[in-house]
């Protein structure tokens, strides 16, 4: 890459524990699928506060312009990030907990005015990508329109056959 390129537009993957791994290589795949450039880090906001600081403030410089942050319990990755970032956060609260992700869905979607998270689904990993790809598409219409392929095929194969929902 020469000094004039930009970094590829990426999504940054971030999981607070290895244990949501599994959930979050489903976006993976959905963003690998549309042609969108990704990485993935385990990284606690609370057992690794200084790595995380780190890992934000280095992003827009590896063409990082939207996170993707999946936690259970407490959930404070996607509002520890989106305080540290003025670049789009999508919170994926992880199932678990004390209600089977319910804790982390409420700990997801209530953040403080200011410092906003989209909020997706507990465990719903592929809408988190999905939602971080037309993000994306907003400024590249070869995206927009794997995008939009998606979800004509999607629509197509649900008509053909509804188990497909």
């Amino acid at each position: 890459m020469t000094t004039n390129e930009r970094p590829a537009t990426r999504v940054a993957l971030i999981c607070g524990s290895r244990s949501d791994l599994e959930t979050l290589e489903q976006g993976a795949a959905l963003l690998a699928q549309l042609g969108v450039a990704h990485e993935t880090r385990v990284i606690s906001a609370h057992r690794a506060p200084r790595l995380l600081d780190r890992y934000v403030a280095d992003a827009p410089g590896r063409g990082i312009r939207v996170f993707i942050c999946a936690a259970g319990l407490a959930a404070h990755l996607a509002g520890a990030v989106a305080a540290r970032t003025p670049y789009p956060v999508i919170g994926l609260p992880m199932p678990g907990g004390v209600s089977d992700g319910l804790d982390a869905l409420l700990s997801t979607v209530q953040m403080p005015p200011g410092v906003p998270v989209a909020t997706v689904g507990v465990g719903n990993a592929r809408n988190a990508a999905l939602l971080a790809a037309q993000i994306l598409a907003l400024a590249d219409d070869g995206l927009a329109q794997r995008v939009a392929a998606f979800r004509e095929d999607q629509t197509r194969r649900v008509e053909q056959d509804p188990a497909n929902a």
